[in-house]
């Protein structure tokens, strides 16, 4: 059971956080479950590359992950009803001389092996962007197949 490896992970999942604005937190289709964009939890503010370092943003993506996660928990009544990760993909707001989005998003990539083991591997992309909604440092949407 995936609540047993998050207790051995010592993650707590947080209530569901509500979308932002307009939209829906999470919409499912054809077994798919698309989740919203979602940010770090106590909404920090500042770019990567200026007021966060590379392991500062690593640690952002890990809390947004737990986000995600709460989310899917909401959608799904139980994360045993994720059959699979299929695609994480980041925006990280940073300065423009910064290049490590990669090892920022891996602090998702990594949570989401650890939680789901084999069925956590998934495509991903990550994009740097000049600015995201309340200049948060990373915002993420995620894909997953689900029962």
């Amino acid at each position: 059971m995936i609540a047993n490896r998050l207790e051995a992970l010592g993650i707590v999942l947080p209530s569901a956080s509500e979308p932002a604005a307009k939209y829906a937190n999470y919409v499912i289709v054809n077994g798919l479950c698309f989740v919203s964009g979602k940010g770090p939890a106590g909404h920090p503010k500042g770019k990567l590359g200026q007021e966060f370092t590379t392991e500062e943003g690593y640690h952002f993506a890990r809390q947004t992950g737990i986000e995600i996660l709460a989310v899917l928990e909401s959608a799904l009544g139980s994360l045993d009803n994720v059959k699979r990760v299929v695609k994480i993909q980041g925006f990280v707001n940073a300065d423009p001389l910064f290049e490590e989005h990669h090892k920022v998003l891996n602090g998702c990539s990594d949570l989401m092996l650890e939680v789901f083991g084999d069925k956590g591997s998934h495509a991903r992309s990550v994009l740097g962007a000049v600015s995201v909604r309340d200049n948060l440092p990373i915002i993420i949407d995620s894909i997953f197949e689900v029962d």
